[in-house]
């Protein structure tokens, strides 16, 4: 039987993040994918030119009208806006006992412009990220979480350990934000509650990244809605990024998207 999963995210007109970044995504991986859009956006490579926020009950209401005829396996949220969205999807994904939650604490878009009001982060700790299986930030976004700076491998890793204290599952902090004299290695650490995991490839030199953390959550939230556990969603999610930043498109003039093709392309050589 054929899989489904759901995104709660933005839309991005420009194709490379948000919400068609995650149905591309699960499309490639065999997931019959879902939408629940909170906002949209006027973007491209070049930068974001305008938000705008879909009310609560339009949220609401495409969360009930999936709920009621096509339960999802696995949901992952990206771009929530605010704090009101983040209160009452935590209170939907608990009211309907959904399970697989990937939390991806989108921010920042790759251009710079904010996607998150500032007091939407206590609710995003608070509400959303307890009911967590998997979280998934960057390390900006752990920063922002955590309220610590994380300059090393070893402050990526306490920081991990309080995300789990405030409820998490499991962590994931992806590592393409560290300095490149840090490391020629781009690795993304999994903590459990007991013990790491390290996942590394070659850094890739390239501004063409747009949606590469919708992209990685959605890979995971594909793999969970099939089964898999959560260490080989990671593995997997790993190695399709990886893919799609390596192979570029080479379209638009700043920071182009990734390419979802790839990882399949590859597979089938």
């Amino acid at each position: 039987m054929i899989k489904k999963a759901l995104t709660i995210a933005g839309s991005d007109c420009g194709g490379g993040a948000g919400i068609q970044a995650d149905l591309k995504t699960f499309q490639e991986l065999n997931v019959y994918g879902m939408s629940a859009i909170t906002a949209v956006t006027a973007q491209n490579t070049r930068g974001v030119q305008g938000v705008y926020p879909l009310s609560r009950e339009a949220v609401i209401d495409q969360l009930t009208s999936i709920a009621e005829d096509l339960s999802p396996k696995a949901i992952k949220t990206g771009m929530l806006v605010n704090e009101d969205i983040i209160y009452h999807v935590a209170d939907f994904v608990r009211s309907h006992s959904w399970t697989n939650l990937v939390v991806d604490p989108v921010m920042v878009a790759k251009g710079g412009a904010t996607l998150l009001e500032r007091e939407a982060v206590n609710a995003l700790v608070n509400e959303l990220i307890p009911l967590a299986l998997v979280v998934t930030p960057n390390i900006p976004e752990a920063e922002a979480l955590t309220g610590m700076d994380i300059l090393n491998d070893i402050e990526r890793k306490k920081a991990a350990m309080v995300l789990f204290q405030m409820g998490a599952k499991h962590v994931v902090i992806k590592g393409g934000h560290q300095s490149h004299a840090q490391s020629l290695q781009a690795t993304d650490i999994l903590f459990d509650g007991k013990r790491f995991y390290e996942f590394s490839s070659p850094r890739v030199f390239t501004p063409h990244t747009h949606g590469t953390g919708c992209t990685f959550s959605a890979v995971i939230t594909a793999q969970l809605a099939k089964g898999h556990t959560v260490y080989d969603s990671v593995q997997t999610a790993k190695h399709f990024i990886t893919a799609a930043i390596s192979d570029s498109l080479g379209i638009g003039s700043e920071h182009g998207p990734t390419n979802h093709w790839a990882y399949q392309a590859g597979m089938n050589v």
